[in-house]
């Protein structure tokens, strides 16, 4: 059986999001034309963001053992629903006999085009590792970053989340996105999977969102469903 494998975890109501997305996206009308996933939800793993920022532990060892695990189970693909987690996308691929999707290359594909000016959401990690940053300019799209007090409310968003207070997250979320709409942007990248959970409390946001967790979910079918994997073998 050919297996989708999860390293998730990180954090588990962005997982389970992402999970519900590939359910979605799937065109099934019985169980047995689903997509098999195996979902290694690993909430220990140290923090991202911190571990990049440099005040925290080292989380490497936690993703590749996750990426163990799921190798030995046989999995045909990983995704990994955590994007601060791609940081380390070239030690995870290294070390996978799975091929490993990258989140951003699958979230900047979907940028509408003639974008040339998006901004990138995402954890203080994520801004500091840059990958968004390079795969946007990659395109000849100007990326731009939050301030600091933009960012300052992206940290207090995402941390709601993982908290569970979805309300208070989409209430931060909403002073950004204001922001940045008053400087003229019309596109961001939900670059963090806890992101497109606060924003499902915004009832009308100004401007376009591009969500990280929906787009890995399409490019995770897209591989699975060109090789079968949704027939019952």
């Amino acid at each position: 059986m050919a297996l989708i494998g999860v390293l998730g975890g990180m954090g588990p109501l962005a997982t389970v999001d992402f999970m519900g997305k590939v359910v979605q996206l799937t065109d099934a009308s019985c169980d047995q034309q689903h997509l098999p996933m195996l979902v290694a939800n690993l909430p220990h793993i140290a923090d991202r963001s911190r571990a990049i920022l440099g005040e925290g532990e080292d989380c490497l060892d936690g993703l590749l053992a996750g990426i163990d695990l799921l190798n030995r189970n046989d999995v045909g693909l990983i995704t990994v629903p955590c994007n601060s987690a791609h940081h380390w996308y070239a030690q995870m691929r290294a070390h996978s006999r799975a091929p490993v999707l990258h989140i951003a290359e699958a979230c900047v594909a979907a940028i509408p085009a003639g974008a040339r000016r998006v901004a990138v959401l995402g954890t203080g990690g994520t801004m500091v590792s840059g990958f968004y940053q390079a795969a946007l300019t990659e395109r000849d799209i100007e990326p731009l970053v939050p301030d600091a007090d933009m960012q300052q409310r992206i940290a207090a968003s995402i941390h709601e989340v993982k908290a569970g207070a979805l309300d208070a997250a989409g209430a931060h979320l909403a002073v950004v996105l204001d922001a940045l709409a008053a400087r003229g942007v019309t596109a961001a990248v939900m670059g963090c999977t806890e992101i497109p959970l606060a924003a499902q409390q915004l009832r009308d946001p100004p401007l376009k969102l591009i969500d990280s967790s929906l787009e890995l979910a399409r490019a995770t079918v897209s591989f699975a469903i060109e090789r079968g994997w949704n027939r019952p073998q």
